[in-house]
């Protein structure tokens, strides 16, 4: 088997696999939307719910992507700081967006932590891969 597949050669192992990419997906879907709805404090809300949607856009992708690329995690690194660069220039206030969400998805302002909040989710994520690559590697 190639080092990048999962370990799973059935289907029934698959569609398992992408039942629990989706479970965790919806599970940090809820605290992403709880954080951005009823916490206004400085820290959880700023960091940890940037460094959640790291996470979250990948057990997204896994959902549909059961591979193991190396490279998603930087993939989602660099779309996550590349977001982040674009908020040095209000887009939202450049095209007069008003819609709450619209704005909060696309973010109003820069921040350097915010960058360092998706580093390590995007590091997270990369250990979750060796992490499961090694378990998988234990079944073969």
């Amino acid at each position: 088997m190639k080092t990048n597949e999962i370990s799973c050669r059935d289907q029934e192992c698959r569609k398992r696999m992408r039942i629990r990419h989706f479970l965790f997906f919806l599970i940090l879907l809820a605290e992403e939307i709880y954080i951005g709805v009823y916490v206004r404090d400085c820290f959880v809300r700023p960091y940890v719910g940037d460094f959640l949607v790291v996470v979250l856009l990948y057990f997204l992708v896994r959902i549909f992507c059961l591979r193991r690329p190396y490279y998603l995690s930087v993939f989602l690194l660099l779309f996550s700081v590349l977001v982040e660069f674009t908020q040095i220039i209000p887009l939202a206030d450049l095209f007069g967006i008003q819609n709450k969400l619209i704005r909060v998805l696309m973010g109003t302002s820069f921040s350097w932590y915010d960058v360092l909040a998706y580093i390590l989710g995007s590091v997270i994520n990369f250990l979750w891969d060796l992490r499961m690559m090694e378990k998988g590697k234990g079944k073969d």
